[in-house]
């Protein structure tokens, strides 16, 4: 699964999932994308299961480019602790994911093929997804 080398900080602010993004949201390597339409926090998990899907619906044919990279650490308490006692360890790694970004992008497939693997894909997903291409 993805997750950053090293950081500049261990434990950084939540942050807010506001406005629409205007980085990454135009495809750049492939023919096909994957567009997201939701904001969220998308695990390296989440990222690592849509992956091995596509590969496997592609049967490892084109090549896939993954436009998403998790270097936000998300803190988590243990169960059944008391309130106080500072932050919790950081527990996974998550990308932060506005509206109009660009997930996933395929080159070397058919149209068909593409739409069916980034289908499929979107399943593994918990946002709304929407197929482009150039």
């Amino acid at each position: 699964m993805l997750s950053p080398k090293r950081t500049k900080f261990r434990k950084p602010h939540r942050g807010r999932l506001r406005g629409i993004a205007t980085r990454g949201n135009t495809l750049i390597f492939g023919d096909y994308g994957l567009q997201a339409l939701e904001p969220i926090w998308l695990t390296s998990r989440q990222i690592e299961a849509t992956r091995r899907t596509i590969t496997r619906q592609v049967k490892r044919v084109g090549r896939l480019w993954i436009r998403v990279f998790p270097d936000k650490s998300i803190s988590a308490k243990p169960p059944e602790t008391r309130m106080g006692a500072g932050k919790g360890a950081p527990e996974y790694w998550v990308a932060v994911i506005k509206p109009g970004h660009i997930l996933f992008e395929i080159n070397g497939v058919s149209q068909d093929l593409a739409y069916l693997a980034f289908k499929n894909a979107s399943y593994k997903l918990p946002i709304k997804t929407k197929f482009i291409s150039r």
